[in-house]
């Protein structure tokens, strides 16, 4: 097991991680949190070698992913740098990519009555404004679990303050601090439930922000 103990904080400089081979030929991993080697929960930075691919497999507990580089494709479509999926409990499909890509995935997590296919691209959806310019696109919400892009101009602070079911924040440009450490674009944080915690961004960042699912 990797860093399944939800009640401590964790943060990972993921750029810092040297890549792990996969099963697939070509498809390499930075393990974050992992249940079993091959199954179960799982949170990983994935790469794809253009022409990359997976053979056909399905989801027990659905599958999470943000592509973070280049473009990843399945059966459904081409998915580019900043989109957003969910897919169900049950999905079946056989992943590739053509160009190479980079994404961020969290596998056998999903509420097994989470049931919606969820495909979001950041540049063509619709931000809602919040206070101090901060720009949030919401991107699923499901029970307490609401998962969030939020784009913060520098020496903004949020006032995050008490995690009841916890919180992850994936640094995905920028960077941000709060009372745990200052983090660098790359950076994968993991909130116990009941965190109190606030943060500011030192310059303009973009973070993946997912809370109320632990």
């Amino acid at each position: 097991m990797l860093n399944m103990d939800f009640t401590k904080v964790v943060a990972i400089d993921t750029k810092t991680m040297e890549w792990v081979a996969s099963p697939a030929p070509g498809v390499w991993r930075k393990p974050l949190a992992r249940e079993e080697a091959e199954r179960g929960h799982a949170t990983s930075i994935v790469r794809y070698e253009p022409g990359a691919s997976f053979k056909s497999h399905n989801h027990p507990l659905g599958e999470e992913i943000l592509v973070l580089e280049g473009t990843f494709s399945d059966e459904t479509g081409d998915f580019h740098a900043g989109t957003y999926f969910r897919n169900p409990k049950g999905f079946v499909h056989s992943p590739f990519s053509k160009e190479g890509c980079i994404i961020l995935v969290k596998l056998h997590q999903m509420a097994p009555d989470d049931t919606t296919r969820v495909a979001i691209e950041m540049d063509k959806a619709a931000w809602t404004q919040e206070n101090n310019g901060v720009k949030k696109l919401a991107l699923h919400s499901f029970s307490h679990e609401q998962v969030s892009l939020i784009k913060v101009p520098a020496g903004i602070r949020i006032p995050v303050g008490h995690q009841h079911q916890g919180e992850e924040i994936y640094v995905i440009s920028g960077n941000y601090r709060d009372e745990f450490g200052s983090f660098d674009a790359g950076t994968w944080c993991r909130l116990p439930p009941g965190t109190i915690h606030n943060h500011v961004c030192s310059e303009d960042s973009l973070l993946w922000v997912k809370t109320g699912h632990l």
